[in-house]
């Protein structure tokens, strides 16, 4: 069947975001493929945030005792020049072995699916597990379906007897072990299931942000418009309350007339902001932009410069010669106000330069006053994901999104291939 047709025929059955779980399956016996994300950082060859690899546990472990034959992929890095040890993912084997208390066969081979692979499934006995190499190392786990994605996937699907996707991160891509390895375990009569890390960013990101708990306030932060231009549409519709600030805030005040000096600016989506700005009024929702801002002579070279000097401006008083870098004082007050009376609240991206310790006190004011609400707080990963763990906040939110983009993309309401490919309940 040609691959677009199938995932065509699978959104149609759609009706909702029930998906069948691992605790719908038995396993007992089976070989089970697993797809992890295990796109941990390292540093000479050593993990220095394992957060991922943690995340993963729960799967893993409810697989393993139910007497599952677990079979772990994952891609690592971008992989642009080639297979190389740099990108391995013997380091993850080693640490996983560490946490599961037993060991995590790895499968060393460059080919991912090859004959080596092939021995050790076949030598399993049930609860063993084993890790293939980095998916990306056989160069076609990116590639169209048609260029042999699709043949990786056959080959990925042949290892195993179901399918149990817990990749958020990954889940935004049609790739061979993300979603295209599903057609070929349905052929085969196995099941495709999520595993818990997904099922939760489901029971959030999807079913929270459909059916908030109102008054429902979004945050929207970081650079460029660009990279937000459906979800701000989107949770415009969906939200009572939408706060803007981080770099793209500042196209919005241009938008409203304001001088910005040297700040970020992207003139091609003036428009837009302007449409976006009377869409909220129209529509009767609030829509906050920074009122004043924390302003530099020039970005900060290294990014986090400790000595840059800052001066606090009206949001329509920004000097000619200055940009503004994070928001100021006033507007963490009627941010955090904002917050406090909401019930639902989901953020993504920084309110600034939060790299810059100088210019971290509005993404940590945020961060703060959704520790302090009673509202279901969900953090939309990436650098929001980053700047909560990194300031202590993050056992106070209800949710943190494993996946930067397939969590902005889940905000737009797109049907992520990783998800979508999971059999209905």
């Amino acid at each position: 069947m040609d691959l677009a047709l199938y995932f065509f025929i699978q959104e149609e059955k759609i009706m909702s975001l029930n998906k069948k779980s691992v605790d719908d399956i038995n396993v007992k016996g089976r070989r089970v493929l697993v797809r992890c994300d295990f796109n941990v950082p390292l540093k000479n060859g050593e993990i220095t945030d394992e957060t991922r690899i943690v995340a993963a546990l729960p799967t893993i472990e409810k697989l393993m005792k139910d007497g599952g034959k677990l079979i772990l992929c994952s891609h690592l890095g971008k992989v642009k020049n080639g297979p190389n040890e740099g990108e391995s993912l013997a380091p993850v084997a080693k640490r996983l072995s560490e946490k599961l208390g037993k060991e995590v066969k790895f499968i060393a081979d460059y080919n991912v699916t090859g004959a080596d692979a092939t021995a050790a499934v076949e030598a399993m006995n049930e609860g063993d597990v084993i890790l293939l190499q980095n998916t990306r190392f056989r160069g076609k786990e990116e590639t169209k379906p048609e260029e042999a994605g699709e043949a990786f996937a056959k080959e990925l699907a042949d290892l195993a007897d179901d399918y149990v996707c817990d990749a958020f991160g990954s889940a935004h891509r049609a790739h061979a072990s993300v979603a295209v390895v599903t057609k070929y375990i349905t052929e085969k009569g196995g099941n495709n299931v999520v595993g818990y890390l997904m099922q939760k960013e489901i029971d959030f990101l999807g079913n929270a942000v459909e059916n908030p708990v109102r008054p429902f306030v979004a945050i929207l932060g970081g650079a460029k418009v660009a990279d937000k231009l459906n979800v701000i549409n989107t949770l415009l519709e969906k939200c009572d309350t939408l706060i803007i600030g981080g770099g793209m805030a500042y196209t919005f005040l241009k938008a409203k007339g304001y001088e910005i000096g040297k700040s970020l600016l992207d003139e091609t989506k003036v428009d837009y902001c302007k449409e976006m700005m009377e869409k909220a009024e129209k529509s009767g929702k609030k829509l906050l932009l920074p009122i004043d801002t924390v302003c530099i002579d020039d970005f900060p070279n290294p990014i986090d410069d400790p000595s840059i000097t800052t001066i606090v401006v009206d949001a329509d008083k920004i000097p000619a010669d200055k940009e503004g870098a994070d928001i100021g004082p006033k507007t963490i007050e009627l941010y955090a106000e904002a917050v406090k009376s909401a019930k639902t609240v989901v953020w993504n991206g920084p309110m600034g330069v939060f790299e810059n310790p100088v210019l971290a006190t509005g993404t940590k004011e945020v961060a703060k006053a959704l520790s302090e609400t009673s509202a279901t707080t969900i953090i939309g990963g990436g650098d929001s994901a980053a700047a909560v763990n990194q300031l202590g906040y993050a056992d106070k939110m209800s949710h943190i999104s494993t996946g930067g983009g397939a969590s902005l993309e889940f905000l737009e309401g797109k049907k992520l291939p990783g998800v979508y490919a999971a059999d209905n309940k």
